[in-house]
């Protein structure tokens, strides 16, 4: 077995798809309106990260899901991209639109880690490689 993807579902997925390719650089794999849903998808490396609109989460769970809230503390989920750059990494993120929570810091092993949250609420980790 081996990790095939992530969907985060979100209410407009074409501005989040926009804001990650602003934030962090990403490059889109696939943009698919389906009706009343939109799929996309996004280049991460070996991982697919995916974006579904919520309309598509009402259909899949109709007893009910808490959706991502930028409002509300975030989910206790964590999407985490390597970089060698974290300062310039936060610093663009920041730029684009996503919410501060820990500036880039050194950790104890000699890792540097920083967190956003993303216009939907989502924690992103940026992470030295």
């Amino acid at each position: 077995m081996k990790f095939g993807y992530t969907v985060i579902w979100v209410d407009d997925v074409v501005k989040t798809v926009e804001f990650y390719e602003k934030a962090f650089g990403l490059v889109r794999r696939t943009l698919q309106d389906k009706g009343q849903s939109i799929w996309a998808e996004i280049e991460t490396g070996n991982t697919t990260l995916a974006f579904s609109s919520t309309s598509e989460a009402q259909k899949l769970f109709p007893g009910g899901f808490h959706a991502n809230d930028a409002t509300q503390p975030p989910a206790l989920i964590q999407i985490s991209f390597i970089t060698p750059d974290v300062g310039g990494a936060y610093m663009r993120a920041i730029g684009a639109g996503a919410k501060a929570l820990d500036a880039p810091k050194a950790q104890a092993g000699g890792q540097t880690i920083a967190r956003v949250r993303d216009l939907n609420g989502v924690l992103v980790s940026l992470v030295s490689g």
